[in-house]
């Protein structure tokens, strides 16, 4: 089921964008609904205008926001912006100083001023997001007059997929007090920790995120493993070039050569050599028995002495890396480093000064080819998982 990878790898499938791929996943839904339905509880949104799969996670975590996003203000405009389509048809086009308008009229809280640069490149974002997602069309002008003079025009065209782009609530969310009553929602009225819900968390969990984590999430997810792993394994590695590996404390599924589900790590970048070298290290340190692995295979270190691996890692391995990070200053090489490797939940900082190092950490590491000399390849020789 090809489409089906597609629809895991997409927000959605627009007609106007692409519409030999939009037809050929419509022929392919009556089994991809019957997997998205029965494994995951994933709704299929299809119309003229896309396909789409309702891709709600069971554990909410930081790298399921909007990457191009970098504060809370461009959820706002974003959230906003959905708004003021709401009541526009397809096709019907707006002039930028209307959004302008419309975000000033509905900012909760302080309002915004367009006369400050900061807001107007915000929002900017926001639109180019948009405008890549396929929610609006650029008709005529550039997003760079309004970050030049806030006077500066956009004429935008509504593509209608904006409709589909939130969820949908089977109930009032503005009964909803905290995060975590949106994630209930989905289990309302039905045995949380047992069957039907179960698998579907099971499931969206290998799916959605690099691995299951004991600590993260229901403990009954592994009594699922336990039972019927085996099962979930077969369903899976029949439908995907995948592998499932099953542990004491975590779950991954480990994508092959033919598997375009999500993104891949490593990937074809430096800091994902850098972060492959920091788990070599972080390895020798455990099997020297600085640190310490718990019961449920995380290791748990204070965050100086993390840091200062990754600083060892710079000292150690920097001439090959390339010429941004080996000039970078440590602070922030050490700020990017743990940003990606939280991302990829390989580990998580804590407010207590530590950080969880997760044991996806120890199946896969980095290392320079024995007759490395200072910096003359790029290669590195990644060891077995």
């Amino acid at each position: 089921m090809e489409g089906l990878d597609t629809l895991l790898r997409k927000r959605w499938i627009l007609k106007s964008e692409d519409k030999e791929l939009y037809y050929k996943v419509r022929d392919e839904l009556g089994e991809i609904r019957q997997f998205a339905s029965e494994k995951m509880g994933c709704q299929i949104v299809e119309n003229a205008l896309l396909v789409k799969m309702e891709k709600i996670p069971s554990v909410a975590e930081a790298f399921m926001g909007i990457q191009d996003f970098s504060s809370r203000e461009e959820y706002v405009f974003m959230c906003i912006l959905l708004m003021f389509l709401e009541d526009k048809d397809a096709q019907d086009q707006f002039i930028l100083s209307q959004l302008t308008e419309y975000i000033a009229s509905n900012m909760p809280g302080e309002s915004v001023d367009w006369t400050l640069y900061t807001s107007r490149r915000r929002l900017i974002r926001v639109l180019r997001y948009a405008v890549k997602q396929g929610i609006l069309r650029i008709t005529d002008g550039r997003e760079d007059a309004f970050a030049d003079n806030a006077e500066g025009e956009v004429l935008y065209e509504n593509t209608g997929a904006s409709r589909y782009f939130m969820r949908s609530f089977s109930k009032d969310i503005m009964q909803y007090t905290k995060p975590e009553d949106f994630q209930e929602s989905d289990w309302f009225d039905m045995d949380e920790e047992r069957g039907i819900a179960r698998r579907h968390r099971v499931y969206k969990r290998l799916l959605f995120s690099p691995g299951i984590y004991f600590e993260k999430g229901s403990q009954e997810d592994f009594e699922y493993l336990k039972y019927y792993g085996r099962r979930l394994s077969d369903d899976l590695e029949r439908i995907f070039d995948c592998h499932v590996h099953i542990h004491r404390g975590s779950a991954y599924l480990l994508a092959g050569e033919e598997c375009r589900i999500g993104k891949d790590f490593p990937g074809n970048n430096v800091i994902s050599d850098i972060m492959l070298l920091c788990f070599s290290v972080i390895r020798e340190r455990i099997i020297e028995e600085k640190w310490k692995i718990n019961a449920d295979e995380t290791c748990v270190v204070d965050q100086p002495d993390f840091e200062r691996m990754i600083k060892e890692v710079k000292q150690r391995f920097g001439s090959g890396f390339t010429k941004n990070y080996r000039e970078m200053a440590e602070g922030e090489f050490v700020r990017i480093v743990s940003e990606a490797m939280e991302m990829w939940m390989f580990i998580e900082r804590r407010s207590s000064r530590e950080v969880v190092i997760y044991p996806a950490a120890g199946k896969i590491q980095g290392h320079y080819p024995k007759d490395y000399m200072g910096g003359q390849t790029d290669e590195q020789q990644m060891a077995g998982k």
